[in-house]
């Protein structure tokens, strides 16, 4: 084989990644997965996708090698196939986010808006719940919480937080997190907590992030 030929071998092999994650569908999956494993129907449901269609989606995934399956009982349960998937989700976000107009446009409407100030960086936040100064809340779906979640978080789902806003310290601050640094629930929930008069902010990144950085995390049980 000439060296020619195996560059060219090569970068196909190369594109089979690419292809298998040019779809907003098959990213917003990765991003879930992100949180732990899941079924195929827990999947469709997050999603809002049909389940043959996220079936579908899951297993192009599958075939590039980006996630893993196994059988239990009835189900399918998916999961990343590894940290390097989600650095490479990390690496794509901030490349459209530098490099695409359309996205920082994207941000700026939706996001920007709800909340201007700078995030709390993950070394600020772990420091400061070591010595209690803090709240952390955890605002994502309790199965997605169950998997794994920063040391000590609180979770309260998005849509029950006004409900169990008295269980919250009124004298420490509020730092929020969800699935990354562009979930909405996190915005949402420092909205929310400071048209209440409570201080809030959010953490920079979410849980996907905070696990890939080499940082504690606890699962269900352990806190």
């Amino acid at each position: 084989m000439s060296s020619a030929h195996f560059k060219h071998d090569l970068f196909t092999q190369f594109a089979r990644i690419a292809k298998a994650m040019g779809h907003g569908n098959r990213l917003e999956l990765l991003e879930y997965l992100a949180q732990g494993e899941r079924s195929v129907e827990a999947l469709a449901t997050v999603s809002g996708l049909t389940v043959a269609n996220t079936s579908k989606h899951l297993q192009q995934l599958r075939q590039a090698g980006l996630v893993e399956s196994r059988k239990l009982g009835l189900n399918v349960m998916y999961r990343l196939s590894g940290d390097d998937v989600l650095a490479l989700l990390e690496c794509l976000r901030g490349v459209a986010q530098h490099r695409l107009a359309e996205v920082e446009r994207l941000i700026n409407t939706y996001l920007t808006v709800k909340d201007s100030l700078e995030p709390v960086p993950a070394g600020e936040l772990l420091e400061r719940a070591r010595q209690g100064l803090v709240i952390v809340l955890d605002v994502r779906p309790p199965e997605e919480y169950a998997a794994g979640h920063l040391p000590g978080a609180i979770n309260i789902p998005l849509a029950e937080l006004e409900a169990r806003l008295e269980s919250l310290d009124s004298h420490k601050e509020v730092i929020a997190y969800c699935r990354g640094p562009h979930c909405v629930l996190a915005f949402d929930a420092v909205a929310r907590l400071r048209a209440q008069g409570r201080r809030a902010r959010r953490l920079e990144g979410g849980f996907p992030e905070w696990r890939h950085a080499g940082l504690p995390v606890e699962t269900a049980g352990e806190n």
